[in-house]
């Protein structure tokens, strides 16, 4: 089904989702969860049209990418900052670096904030296999008071760039670099270590930093590896935990 497709109850993908935002709207108003990625950009549009009462917060963990904060800063100044309870530096040195299968940065940045709120997202099924599993109204695991609302849930990534460019909504610079999705630099999630290091390189330096400290201070695990930059190394490789003493990482130019 195409954006502008009427479905059984003759209407398109945009009027139902203004109607799932209006049908939701608690008395306080929505608290949008705000990245300023493209779903983002659409979801707020959206909030406008159905005319409900939102506040518009940003989670900032001092990891997503400059072009991405000074674009909130500049079309979004109305948006609020939420900021975690500790710095990802300091959490690196609590928690070590995180992982796949271990991803308590999202626990520390994104996900503090919106208790006792209705939280509206951008979250969309076709992003992930995980995110297919998700429904469009659902109670936080993790904070039972906090209730989830996915208005685009069910939209292809056609469908929000169509929306984009139909309705002149601005957008983040680095979608025309070529990068698909936005989020923070060097994510354990992705896979695109090396363009990140080299258009991101004072981020790519400080998680440097931070995986060397955690090392020299005798983190769990880390004796895994005979030195800190194989230590580093397989961290950019995302592969695994290695079987043996020392560790054998696929190397990244600096």
């Amino acid at each position: 089904m195409s954006l502008q497709q009427l479905n059984f109850d003759g209407k398109n993908k945009i009027e139902v989702a203004i109607v799932r935002l209006k049908e939701f709207e608690p008395p306080e108003g929505y608290y949008l969860a705000f990245s300023g990625g493209k779903d983002s950009v659409v979801i707020k549009d959206l909030c406008f049209k159905a005319d409900v009462k939102f506040d518009c917060h940003y989670s900032q963990g001092g990891i997503d990418p400059p072009e991405l904060v000074k674009f909130i800063r500049e079309y979004h100044p109305d948006t609020i900052i939420d900021r975690p309870s500790m710095s990802i530096w300091k959490g690196v040195m609590v928690h070590g670096m995180p992982r796949r299968q271990s991803r308590w940065c999202c626990e520390l940045i994104k996900e503090q904030h919106g208790g006792g709120r209705r939280v509206v997202t951008g979250i969309r099924w076709q992003e992930s296999a995980r995110r297919r599993k998700r429904q469009m109204v659902e109670v936080c695991h993790t904070d039972k008071t906090k209730i989830f609302i996915h208005p685009i849930i069910d939209w292809s990534t056609k469908d929000v760039w169509e929306y984009i460019a139909d309705e002149e909504v601005p957008y983040c610079s680095l979608y025309d670099e070529g990068f698909k999705r936005l989020g923070c630099v060097l994510c354990p999630m992705s896979r695109n270590a090396k363009v990140e290091i080299k258009r991101f390189p004072k981020l790519a330096m400080a998680w440097k930093r931070a995986c060397y400290r955690y090392y020299e201070k005798g983190g769990v695990g880390v004796q895994r590896w005979a030195t800190a930059e194989l230590f580093w190394q397989w961290w950019l490789s995302r592969e695994g935990e290695p079987k043996v003493n020392e560790a054998q990482c696929i190397m990244f130019d600096n």
